[in-house]
């Protein structure tokens, strides 16, 4: 069947550039029915109902992809966004688009509460910055009387020294 597909899925150049008459796309369009698997997919699992399909190789159960054994920290994220009310109301297995929309609620809910952090911390700058501004302090006169003691203590360790 491979075979059949890669020979009608070969490139031709009509195909590629669009120049092709309309009847020759059409003839070259390989069946629909050759790449999609016929009926519903079938899993074998415990408690899937209607999975009483044939085993895998080495008798291999395949489970159902449905499905999703959440983590510690996935039940924190589950009960944080508010999907569950407590630890025990949280099923042993869970659809893994559950997760993904408790992750994403979870990822806005933290946006929100950095935004909301830099705004706080932009007023406390605001507020300490014009407290200094009324005690006659700036970064520049800290940084002068900063490098004035340091040339102090670096001439007391000379004289020091020579002696």
């Amino acid at each position: 069947m491979l075979a059949a597909a890669g020979s009608l899925l070969r490139l031709r150049p009509g195909r590629i550039l669009g120049c092709a008459p309309r009847a020759s796309r059409e003839a070259a369009r390989p069946p629909i029915a050759l790449l999609r698997p016929r009926g519903p997919p079938r899993y074998s699992s415990a408690g899937a109902p209607g999975s009483s399909g044939p085993q895998g190789p080495a008798g291999k159960v395949h489970r159902v992809p449905a499905e999703h054994k959440p983590s510690q920290f996935d039940k924190k994220i589950l009960l944080w966004t508010g999907r569950f009310k407590a630890m025990e109301d949280i099923p042993p297995r869970i659809p893994p688009e559950m997760i993904d929309a408790a992750r994403n609620k979870a990822r806005v809910k933290a946006c929100y509460i950095m935004i909301g952090l830099t705004i706080i911390a932009c007023f406390a700058v605001i507020a300490s910055a014009k407290r200094a501004v009324e005690r006659h302090e700036s970064l520049t006169s800290w940084n002068l009387a900063k490098k004035a003691k340091w040339r102090e203590e670096a001439a007391l360790a000379a004289q020091a020294k020579a002696k």
